[in-house]
């Protein structure tokens, strides 16, 4: 759950620290107060976008801060260990946000910096935020086949995966099957290229690292004269004419004879024999690299004949004789491709079929579930939609296959288009009345009822998915009356699977809560300030009798209010008696 948010220069807010609880929380005010602003606040936490416009005028960045009480079993713990994060099921979770005025984000979890792909994979374990804007995406099909797959949990899970394995290399032979048969003309101008590169490259017989040698042998030949001057003028002068060394040595033999009569000499002594022998080593080294030098102008000129030949390849093929070398190891295995190209046609073609029927064997299997999971969403819906007063509505998940007229992959007897989604599409159906035939969601249902359903998906997949915290935003919308008291007892019902937080501007939900924030706005000078009150008992009263009778607070609208929240708390103590029963 959510236990703190902290809220810095956010928009019209300057600074807000709120303490929540389990349960349901509803947060009210007049229109522009900035409730919305809150649920922004959360969707930033959540890994939303941000913007340089969010941070409140005249300051340099604004500040969220979310303090999370995450159980130790949740997913969110495994995936921020997957992600490199040392964070620990012991602790509680901490993410912060910060927006600067030059539009650039700060993010970090438990004080570990975090790019916003982070949190963003992260924040979609801890808040669920439906808007109105969900309600356009419960309207299109296409999106309808994830929320499918979602309630089928595990099972469809591993399923789907298996066939998108499978898939995947489907499509890899499907695209070079592709190219390989509309290579054409190309095709024998690139054998003719290959051919000529690989024999030229061949006949040079190149080893790997021998333009190097080659250049340092280069070297030495080159400059074999200067190199034998130089070695023999420093030999000559270490030996001086064969005294050199002798001297040394003399001056060892004297520095020997004394030495016993006073320990300071030893380690001069001991210094000097070091370096005789050693400029005697020396000395040897020397002689024989003046014998060794050679003095060879012919292969010289093999040596630069041979550089040059590296020189033009390099040019053509690669920077050095390894990557000419590679180059030549690729296009080898490209020609022998195109030599024959036919047999590796037949090939393609035979594991392709092998992969398709694969795919379509697995696809079916999937399909099967899909169906099977389609049916028990519809029985849940509708369950949750007679709670809602729509008890006469009637729910249907199409699962069809994704028909391809001439496509070559056929599926019990029909030919289908595969995609990497399985051999289904998936499309929610509603008939709201009686005696009506089942349609797509966006042809029949109204506002107020696509509020009612998503809050019925709501409800089903806050089993599933885990996720502790669930915002609705203004998910009442459009419907009064039963149909509001409906919507207000699913809210609470809903929170004992979850923390709920809903902004709403109807009594009928406002009462139900077990927390109510009151968002207000004033202006103090120039500057326009946004409040957010935990309302008591009392206050609660007072709010509710406002949201009934508008501005004006009388002795009717506040027993009014008494009477709906009693009424309130007497239903949500019988939901909690059931419950217990239930666990029981």
């Amino acid at each position: 759950m959510l236990q703190e948010l902290v809220i810095r220069n956010l928009a019209v807010i300057e600074s807000v620290k709120l303490s929540f609880h389990n349960g349901f929380h509803v947060l009210t005010g007049e229109t522009g107060a900035g409730k919305s602003i809150i649920i922004d606040a959360l969707g930033l936490l959540a890994g939303g976008r941000g913007s340089s416009e969010l941070v409140r005028y005249g300051q340099d960045k604004a500040e969220i801060e979310g303090l999370f009480d995450v159980p130790a079993d949740h997913p969110v713990w495994e995936v921020l260990n997957r992600i490199g994060l040392e964070a620990s099921s012991e602790e509680h979770l901490i993410i912060r946000r910060e927006l600067s005025a030059q539009g650039k984000s700060v993010s970090r979890i438990n004080g570990q910096l975090v790019n916003l792909g982070v949190l963003r994979e992260a924040g979609e374990w801890l808040v669920n935020i439906h808007g109105q804007h969900e309600h356009q995406s419960l309207l299109k099909a296409e999106a309808h086949i994830g929320w499918l797959d979602l309630f089928g949990g595990k099972e469809i899970s591993e399923a789907k995966q298996a066939y998108a394995e499978v898939y995947d290399k489907y499509v890899s032979l499907q695209n070079e099957l592709k190219e390989l048969k509309e290579a054409g003309k190309q095709t024998l101008q690139m054998q003719d290229l290959y051919r000529f590169q690989v024999e030229e490259i061949s006949e040079a017989k190149l080893k790997n690292g021998e333009d190097e040698c080659l250049t340092e042998e280069k070297s030495k030949l080159g400059n074999a004269e200067k190199l034998y001057q130089n070695v023999n003028d420093s030999y000559e002068a270490l030996n001086a004419n064969g005294k050199g060394l002798d001297q040394l040595r003399k001056s060892l033999l004297k520095l020997q004879d004394v030495v016993a009569y006073d320990a300071a000499l030893q380690p001069i002594q001991e210094q000097m024999q070091t370096a005789f022998y050693q400029l005697e080593d020396v000395s040897y080294q020397l002689r024989d690299y003046r014998d060794e030098i050679e003095f060879n102008p012919a292969r010289l000129d093999v040596i630069e004949e041979r550089l040059s030949l590296i020189a033009s390849f390099r040019r053509k093929y690669g920077e050095n004789v390894e990557e000419i070398l590679a180059y030549l190891h690729k296009i080898e295995q490209e020609l022998s491709v195109l030599d024959h190209k036919e047999e590796r046609i037949s090939e393609l073609e035979a594991r392709l079929a092998v992969k398709q029927a694969e795919c379509v064997e697995l696809g079916r299997k999937l399909s099967v579930l899909r169906q099977s999971a389609g049916s028990r969403l519809a029985g849940s819906i509708e369950l949750e939609l007679k709670e809602l007063h729509m008890e006469r509505t009637r729910f249907h998940v199409a699962v069809n296959r994704t028909e391809q007229p001439g496509g070559a992959v056929i599926v019990d007897g029909a030919a289908v288009r595969l995609t990497r989604q399985g051999i289904d599409q998936v499309e929610f159906l509603i008939a709201p009345n009686p005696g009506e035939p089942l349609r797509g969601l966006g042809k029949i249902a109204s506002g107020g009822e696509l509020s009612r359903i998503m809050l019925a998906m709501k409800s089903i997949f806050a089993k599933v998915d885990q996720i502790p915290v669930l915002v609705f935003d203004e998910v009442d919308t459009g419907v009064s009356g039963r149909a509001a008291q409906a919507i207000a007892e699913r809210l609470a019902r809903l929170s004992a699977e979850c923390q709920v937080f809903s902004i709403t501007h109807l009594p009928q939900v406002a009462c139900m809560a077990d927390a109510h924030y009151y968002i207000s706005k004033a202006v103090e000078g120039e500057r326009t300030f946004t409040r957010v009150s935990d309302l008591n008992e009392e206050e609660r009263t007072v709010e509710l009798a406002r949201m009934l009778g508008g501005v004006e607070i009388t002795e009717t609208t506040l027993h009014h209010a008494k009477e709906m929240l009693a009424l309130a708390a007497s239903r949500k103590m019988a939901y909690e008696k059931e419950i217990k029963q239930i666990m029981a």
